[in-house]
């Protein structure tokens, strides 16, 4: 148990939106998608997930962790079109209508309250991503159900503090989806296996060296001078600890970094590209739709196609 108590000290949790959405029409998303992790509350109406569409129950909770593409149906299953996420965030408001008014929260047929959040530990590896979990669903948790309504209600309020709550809560929230995991002993290899590689001194570094230094030369020479290790050992050695090889994990932090520039700069998709390691815009943004399903340009638009 101090293990996880480490674990859950060491992660850094932000904020990024929250919403209370009420489907206009029933539809499926083959592939939904999104950078950051995704808790939804279904207040009433119809939830399916996965391949073997899983039911949510009004009441309870859908967490999505970040990085994962999951079949999800809003509304009765079997009705309504089935579209790709790039559809979903081309055209949200034709599938969802926000709701601003907070003595209104939860009481609309077919609507659904969400948080969406980061959860890194060190501030450089995404928690749940690096556990490879899958959506799953969070049954009779009034607690959690309850802190997810307090951020949503925090984050449409324009008052003293809006900010500072809102991370409070997330982080709150964070804490209950951990527990829970625990509770119900979900993934304890996954965490186990965590719980000792994140305390290897040479993997903080080299966490921490990606992390400052994502637009320069972040090759596997470079890599092993900071870990102290041969560069013909220090692709084994970050995979063995991590599951994953480095140029892999360099790539994803890189395309991640892009993402939050998109939504938060006006910087040129050239301007980002380069500064987060890309010399070449074209390659950038190639590997930039594979990696996301959708064009760098697009994800830009989002925020606005999203913030109905």
């Amino acid at each position: 148990m101090e293990d996880y108590n480490k674990i859950i000290e060491s992660l850094g949790v932000r904020f990024i939106k929250a919403k209370n959405l009420v489907l206009q029409q029933p539809f499926t998303v083959r592939n939904y998608y999104d950078v950051g992790n995704n808790l939804i509350l279904l207040h009433k109406g119809s939830i399916f997930f996965g391949d073997e569409e899983q039911m949510v129950e009004e009441g309870e909770l859908l967490f999505i962790p970040g990085g994962r593409s999951t079949k999800v149906t809003f509304g009765p299953s079997g009705e309504g079109k089935s579209i790709t996420n790039d559809d979903l965030i081309t055209n949200r408001e034709k599938f969802f209508k926000s709701n601003n008014d907070l003595d209104l929260i939860g009481d609309a047929e077919e609507s659904h309250t969400y948080v969406s959040f980061e959860a890194k530990v060190f501030d450089s590896v995404n928690f749940f991503a690096s556990l490879d979990l899958p959506a799953f669903l969070i049954s009779n948790n009034t607690k959690l159900a309850n802190l997810v309504i307090k951020v949503v209600e925090e984050s449409m309020q324009e008052l003293p503090g809006k900010e500072r709550l809102t991370n409070l809560y997330t982080e709150q929230v964070v804490v209950e989806i951990v527990r829970h995991i625990l509770k119900n002993r979900m993934f304890v290899e996954q965490l186990a296996t965590n719980s000792t590689y994140f305390k290897d001194p040479r993997l903080i570094d080299l966490f921490n060296y990606i992390k400052e230094n994502l637009g320069g030369d972040l090759s596997n020479k470079v890599l092993s001078n900071v870990a102290n290790v041969s560069e013909d050992y220090v692709g084994q050695y970050f995979k063995m600890l991590t599951g994953i090889n480095p140029q892999d994990y360099i790539e994803y932090q890189r395309m991640e970094r892009a993402v939050f520039l998109l939504r938060t700069t006006k910087k040129s998709i050239r301007e980002i590209g380069k500064e987060v390691g890309y010399k070449d815009t074209a390659y950038f943004c190639r590997r930039f739709k594979m990696m996301f399903g959708i064009p760098a340009g697009k994800m830009r638009r989002r925020e606005s196609a999203t913030n109905i």
